[in-house]
């Protein structure tokens, strides 16, 4: 049975806050969900309480789409993604990021965990995503085109908004929090890469390297929402450290970063609102 985006809007609205109007929408990934606790007049929805949304599966992920304010700007979160490797389909992941824009945000900024390519950028760190590379096996798009969504063909090249990365970067300075930069790529998972994989991924000039962040970006460039994109440095990639890759060392320095992330993103989203591209 196809769930419509109606359907699922007149949940939302049935939860939403009164006379509520989110400016910005947040995706939130591995151990960086503690950022929705600083989310004030807060209402939640369990995923499973949307129509044709399953529940993630993840540690760290709890699931849950909040409203409220963050720095007083009306936001919408979703604290926890789905994810391919867990075996669930394109349609609930197409139906979080088009909620965003239901809701009226023309903003979203979306987090993960990454591992690094590069030797300078370690555990712990930020990176900005500038760029990616989509290593999944599929779109999130591929089928029938909605034109009332998105067009049938759409660019990438501004696929991360240049102005909301000025804005990023100018919070960050203020902050004194370092910001790498880089191109992400997009494996299926759930395995960690191959050191054989790391070294054409860092020849192909990938910076970072997860398992998700590409489908969301898709969709939302589709639906026409801006994109920011942050990466929670968890570990050095495959082959580039002694250090063995864990989803326990994943959580570890993500909440490292997390950290970082709990500063910087409310700066981030207090000077958006007060620009004309909100």
């Amino acid at each position: 049975m196809t769930i419509s985006m109606s359907d699922v809007m007149q949940v939302i609205h049935r939860y939403a806050p009164k006379d509520f109007y989110p400016k910005v929408g947040m995706i939130l990934g591995s151990g960086l969900s503690s950022l929705a606790e600083q989310i004030t007049q807060a209402v939640s929805i369990p995923y499973q309480a949307i129509p044709g949304m399953p529940s993630g599966g993840v540690a760290g992920h709890a699931s849950l789409l909040v409203m409220g304010y963050l720095q007083e700007v009306p936001v919408v979160c979703m604290r926890g993604r789905l994810h391919l490797y867990e075996g669930i389909a394109y349609d609930p992941v197409r139906t979080l990021v088009r909620i965003v824009k239901q809701l009226g945000c023309e903003s979203v900024i979306i987090t993960g965990a990454v591992g690094s390519l590069r030797p300078e950028a370690g555990p712990g760190d930020v990176m900005m995503i500038t760029d990616h590379i989509n290593f999944q096996p599929g779109n999130p798009l591929v089928g029938i085109n909605d034109e009332t969504i998105g067009p049938r063909f759409f660019a990438m090249e501004d696929a991360y908004d240049a102005n909301l990365q000025e804005i990023m970067s100018a919070a960050a300075r203020r902050l004194n929090i370092p910001l790498h930069k880089g191109v992400y790529l997009s494996t299926l998972g759930p395995s960690f890469e191959t050191p054989a994989e790391i070294r054409a991924f860092r020849q192909w000039g990938a910076d970072a390297v997860g398992m998700s962040v590409v489908p969301e970006v898709l969709i939302a460039r589709h639906c026409g929402l801006r994109v920011a994109c942050l990466a929670a440095i968890t570990n050095a990639a495959s082959g580039m450290s002694k250090e063995k890759i864990s989803h326990e060392g994943t959580l570890q320095f993500g909440e490292l970063a997390a950290r970082k992330l709990t500063k910087l993103i409310p700066e981030f989203v207090k000077e958006l609102s007060k620009t004309a591209i909100a």
